[in-house]
């Protein structure tokens, strides 16, 4: 027994090969970015060459080498009969019958417990979506961007004018996020290309930006949420330090490329303000050219098109370009609070394999239901249950919510709720307690 006596080369097909018997000490060994397993429902397959093939990108598959990644697998992909054509030729085992399904000491009682949630959930219907929903939302975007245009080409283009102008398409263009982030989450269509199509028009069309580069980045936030080098929503470069660990250790290493304890105030001038205008738009841009992702560029440069069609003739070139910059300031403070109540007062560290349910409960928190909270956050306020089932359509959080809750309570696990204001509150304080730890750190130690 064990995976001694079983070599294969990276990425090679088993099929026809004598399969090995692993126990968990093998498979963690293996967790090098040359050098990839990992465990789904008890069966090892070696990723090693075929993590580059990631239709979600190398690196969110790559953050479960060595690692029992079933609960991820199974939250991330809508059709599983589909996927699994795609991991038998990598199949190179499975675990012995004396070891436990769950790695790393995880609660087997919580784990099971979750997936008995989660068929209950599928079978009542909740991964299903209502697809009029989505296009009763799709426009509405539309209705809003087009008032906007019909102000300022039918009553002019003074102060007034303009400043309502900007205010409709920074709305219109925050509720496109979340549209797009309907279809990147495969949450609409049963048909996984008719997401993907639907993400690729609003994210490139309405909004100028990239399909790949948000799936990318953002299916790794959902793999390992709240976990330094794995999160790419908590790369602060370091502008900005977080969570209770990571202000510590800069402290005694002595870091101090930014006055840390002012964070939480210098906060308003560079991140709400500068993160989709200035460090997004550059990313993405940079990303397109660099892969040579010709098709997302097109797509990208057709809101372009559109956009300066529209308005250059009322404002002409620079007037134009102002305008734009203006609405994607606008625009980039609704997306960052809303997005960073939810996580940046949380629990932020390095890796501690947990399992499912409780790394996803400890990094993220709701915000109370209503009307405007539903439509303001894209019902990202029911952040929980979304990152808990990431292809659950929107329209349904709320209706697996309780269960959630006393899954929850049965365990011991913290579940937060919080107000609006209290959310938003909640990123300055945090900011704040973060920043004033690195300079404990770094004067006394």
């Amino acid at each position: 027994m064990g995976g001694g006596g079983q070599q294969t080369e990276p990425g090679e097909p088993a099929s026809g090969k004598a399969k090995g018997v692993y126990t968990w000490e093998e498979v963690q060994s293996h967790c090098s970015r040359n050098d990839q397993w990992l465990v789904v429902d008890r069966k090892v397959y070696n990723i090693t060459q075929w993590a580059k093939r990631h239709p979600g990108g190398s690196r969110v598959i790559g953050h479960y080498a060595g690692e029992d990644a079933t609960e991820a697998f199974t939250a991330f992909h809508p059709d599983l009969k589909f996927v699994q054509k795609f991991l038998k030729p990598l199949l190179i085992g499975e675990l012995a019958a004396t070891e436990p399904s769950q790695d790393r000491d995880k609660n087997a009682a919580l784990v099971q417990d979750f997936e008995t949630l989660r068929d209950q959930v599928e079978k009542k219907g909740l991964f299903r979506a209502r697809p009029l929903f989505f296009f009763l939302h799709l426009g509405h975007i539309i209705l809003i961007e087009a008032l906007a245009w019909l102000i300022v080409s039918m009553w002019g283009t003074g102060w007034i004018l303009t400043l309502l102008c900007s205010v409709l398409l920074a709305t219109a263009q925050s509720q496109a996020g979340w549209l797009q982030h309907d279809f990147g989450h495969l949450s609409v269509f049963k048909k996984s290309s008719w997401n993907h199509l639907l993400h690729k028009f609003v994210i490139g069309h309405l909004k100028g930006a990239s399909a790949n580069w948000w799936n990318h980045r953002h299916f790794q936030h959902h793999a390992k949420p709240n976990i330094f080098t794995k999160d790419p929503d908590i790369n602060m470069l370091n502008v900005f330090v977080l969570g209770q660990t990571q202000p510590v250790e800069y402290g005694i290493k002595k870091i101090k490329n930014m006055p840390y304890n002012h964070q939480h105030q210098y906060f308003f001038l560079v991140g709400p303000p500068l993160l989709i205008p200035v460090y997004f738009y550059m990313q993405i841009m940079k990303t397109m050219i660099s892969r040579r992702d010709w098709v997302d560029l097109a797509w990208s440069l057709s809101y372009y098109f559109r956009f300066f069609s529209c308005y250059i003739p009322l404002y002409g070139v620079f007037g134009s370009l102002a305008l734009m910059f203006f609405v994607r300031f606008l625009e980039s403070h609704w997306f960052v609070w809303v997005t960073q109540m939810n996580h940046i007062p949380m629990d932020i560290d390095h890796e501690k394999h947990r399992d499912w349910l409780t790394m996803q409960l400890q990094s993220t928190c709701n915000i109370e239901q209503s009307f405007f909270n539903d439509w303001f956050s894209g019902h990202l306020n029911f952040q929980i249950e979304h990152h808990l089932f990431p292809t659950m359509p929107r329209h349904n959080y709320h209706l697996v919510a309780q269960q959630v809750r006393a899954l929850c309570e049965k365990h011991g696990i913290p579940y937060q709720v919080k107000t609006l204001w209290r959310g938003f509150a909640d990123i300055v304080t945090s900011l704040k307690s973060s920043g004033d730890l690195w300079l404990d750190a770094y004067l006394h130690k």
